[in-house]
């Protein structure tokens, strides 16, 4: 249905893109069909609509995630443009996530390698620097890391949405650490992830 919407349809109703996430329960849905909503979407926020993933909730945007299948994520992130959209809007957010008890004398910087990308050697890189209490996010390599973490976006996404445990993945060689394995094991802890 999104789909077959013009975008000043969209701009005269107000539509509403976190009650769309909350409404839509990917698992009653098909391998492609998230990738279809999501696509349209990404659509008519380029297309001008105030409908972007940003203007999704967090805890919206998170349950969508963890509630995607293997499949249907997979799907997600051979569409260059959806999978640019999705990682960036997870990197993006993470500043905003911080748990500050933790990160406020923290300076650390994480290279993060997500398989199947587009950039040198295949991966999608991000980086994320932590200093002073705040999270910055970049695609440039600009400091020396404490860590580089490699993972496909698969795993990625169900690390961040509480699907699976970091030792799990690191001990079945689905997540790769190179660096400080003690700041690696936790990582995800800086952060106070949204729950679905």
């Amino acid at each position: 249905m999104l789909e077959r919407i013009d975008v000043a349809d969209v701009a005269a109703s107000n539509i509403d893109v976190d009650a769309i996430g909350r409404a839509i329960d990917p698992r009653k849905l098909g391998t492609n069909d998230l990738t279809s909503v999501l696509s349209a979407v990404n659509r008519l926020a380029e297309a001008g609509a105030d409908i972007g993933l940003s203007r999704m909730g967090p805890t919206t945007f998170a349950r969508l995630m963890a509630h995607a299948t293997t499949d249907q994520v997979e799907a997600i992130m051979v569409d260059p443009v959806l999978r640019e959209r999705v990682l960036g809007e997870i990197f993006r957010r993470m500043g905003a996530h911080l748990r500050q008890d933790r990160v406020k004398d923290l300076h650390a910087v994480v290279h993060w390698r997500l398989t199947g990308g587009s950039g040198e050697g295949g991966f999608d890189r991000y980086e994320t620097v932590f200093r002073g209490g705040t999270c910055a996010v970049g695609r440039e390599m600009a400091e020396k890391p404490r860590v580089t973490v490699t993972l496909t976006p698969v795993d990625f996404l169900k690390l961040i949405s509480n699907n699976a445990s970091a030792p799990v993945l690191f001990m079945t060689g689905k997540l790769k650490v190179r660096g400080d394995l003690a700041f690696a094991a936790n990582l995800i802890g800086l952060f106070d992830l949204p729950r679905p």
